[in-house]
């Protein structure tokens, strides 16, 4: 690979992980020379790299400027209905094929963020990673690259779910009992299980929106 692709591909990912954390929320506007700056990666490479995110539609036109695009409650909604029926999807594949080895990553996983309950930054985080560890457990790379552009257009919502007061509590518990299906090998649970768990993160979120449009 060119070092200009490189760079290009290395400002993509800058951007778009400032994106997932928060850094630059929906609405706000993005200026080459400010990320050339902060990245400390010349502006062809910043330039490349936006013209991909708003191909993508995770950044949008706002006169003659780019900002990262919002999700209105349809395209959310839309969102999460894909998300749940991929992700359980993923899940029983991940019944199926998984190793000894990439379970017990699970395992680990799970066990290891329960400290960060009261986190909600650091559980989202990990949350993304215990997900994606799922994902790559099903052996399914078309479907893996389908659950990647879900994600990165998760990002668009400027708060996490997890940040719900009870949340990152009731959240473990639910990927406990994702990767206990997992690990019995049974297909139908640990799908219905994650399905749940994505559906019970959509109405948090719809609660959180509800509460934000009240005050």
């Amino acid at each position: 690979m060119s070092q200009t692709r490189q760079s290009s591909k290395d400002a993509y990912s800058l951007i778009l992980e400032a994106i997932d954390v928060g850094v630059y929320k929906p609405g706000d506007r993005l200026v080459e020379s400010e990320l050339a700056e902060r990245f400390g990666v010349s502006r062809t490479p910043i330039r490349e790299a936006l013209q991909r995110l708003e191909t993508q539609s995770l950044l949008e036109r706002d006169g003659r400027s780019l900002i990262v695009a919002s999700l209105d409650h349809n395209q959310m909604a839309e969102l999460y209905i894909v998300r749940r029926e991929l992700e359980g999807l993923a899940a029983r594949l991940a019944a199926k094929h998984a190793t000894e080895e990439e379970i017990k990553v699970l395992q680990d996983m799970v066990a290891a963020d329960d400290v960060l309950v009261d986190d909600p930054t650091a559980l989202s985080r990990a949350n993304r990673r215990f997900h994606e560890q799922i994902h790559l457990a099903s052996h399914n790379r078309y479907l893996v690259q389908q659950l990647n552009l879900v994600h990165r257009t998760m990002a668009l919502m400027a708060t996490t779910s997890l940040a719900a007061q009870g949340r990152g509590e009731i959240a473990q518990s639910e990927h406990k009992g994702i990767v206990e299906a997992i690990a019995a090998r049974d297909e139908e649970a640990a799908g219905r299980a994650l399905k749940h768990h994505i559906s019970v993160a959509f109405m948090t979120r719809l609660k959180q929106d509800a509460i934000r449009r009240e005050t």
